[in-house]
């Protein structure tokens, strides 16, 4: 290869993909990966590549790592990390194809993957996203290290976990404990704008809660997908019924087509003037 040649591969390394808003679109469960990478604090799902292979996505890895091959050779890859080099799923998919050319016991460490295949061009179409929430950090060593030290370390990692558990009735739906409040993140992959007229159609009604003591308390956009979020006093288990008839609710307002109220667009706004951006 000549010199040329050899500048130009170099040069194309540096490349960067585009940035991409949804990023994980097209993946198995796309809401619970965002799910996973923007709030749950500890969980796991297992994806299949299209090799077959299995890989473990956890929410967070130890010391915020990117990637680690475990010691029986087990690929887990870390989605709280701080990374973005225009399309995270770019950078995760490297992370990926980085785990499957080095030895078990070594981590994976993240640094600018260059244009090349995105996660949905590695996993297996058909490969299932079932999420684990944990109550801690105790898989990261479970059957590895049972020193007392890592046991206390551990003791301490997990008491920075708030209270986290998925909503059975519903898709992608988190209620969490955060000191005396208690909260609901629902990711939904309905499509912004009718998803607003939705909710505005519903809060005009006074549909908007999840039941008597809650509250709709606004909305954050995450990589391309709205996350409402309600605030109540209610434990997980008394939130799976009234979840499911909200979006009973939820999905009647979506199917009405009709031109917004003057009332339904002032409330459309006032939930615009809310929305918080996080990726």
């Amino acid at each position: 290869m000549g010199k040329k040649s050899r500048l130009k591969n170099k040069a194309a390394k540096k490349e960067r993909m585009p940035f991409v808003a949804r990023t994980f679109e097209g993946l198995p469960n796309e809401a619970d990966w965002i799910a996973l990478r923007e709030f749950v604090p500890s969980a796991t799902a297992t994806i299949t590549l299209a090799s077959g292979q299995t890989v473990r996505i956890c929410s967070l890895l130890p010391g915020n790592g990117a990637g680690i091959v475990r010691p029986d050779g087990e690929i887990w890859v870390g989605l709280q990390v701080a990374h973005n080099f225009g399309d995270i799923s770019r950078d995760l998919a490297y992370v990926v194809e980085t785990a499957l050319e080095i030895e078990p016991g070594q981590p994976v460490r993240m640094t600018e993957p260059g244009v090349g295949p995105r996660l949905q061009d590695l996993i297996d179409p058909s490969s299932s996203f079932d999420v684990a929430v944990h109550e801690g950090f105790d898989y990261w060593v479970e059957g590895t290290d049972d020193r007392p030290e890592t046991a206390e370390l551990l003791a301490e990692a997990n008491e920075t976990i708030a209270p986290t558990v998925r909503l059975e009735s519903v898709d992608s739906a988190y209620w969490t404990e955060m000191g005396p409040q208690r909260f609901l993140r629902w990711v939904m992959t309905d499509d912004e704008t009718p998803l607003l007229d939705a909710l505005a159609r519903l809060k005009v009604r006074g549909e908007e809660t999840l039941g008597e003591g809650t509250k709709l308390i606004g909305h954050f956009r995450a990589h391309g997908r709205l996350v409402p979020v309600w605030e109540f006093e209610a434990s997980a288990a008394d939130l799976e019924k009234p979840a499911l008839e909200f979006r009973a609710r939820l999905d009647a307002a979506l199917a009405d087509d009709s031109p917004l109220t003057s009332e339904q667009r002032s409330a459309r706004a006032a939930l615009l003037s809310g929305q918080v951006q996080i990726r």
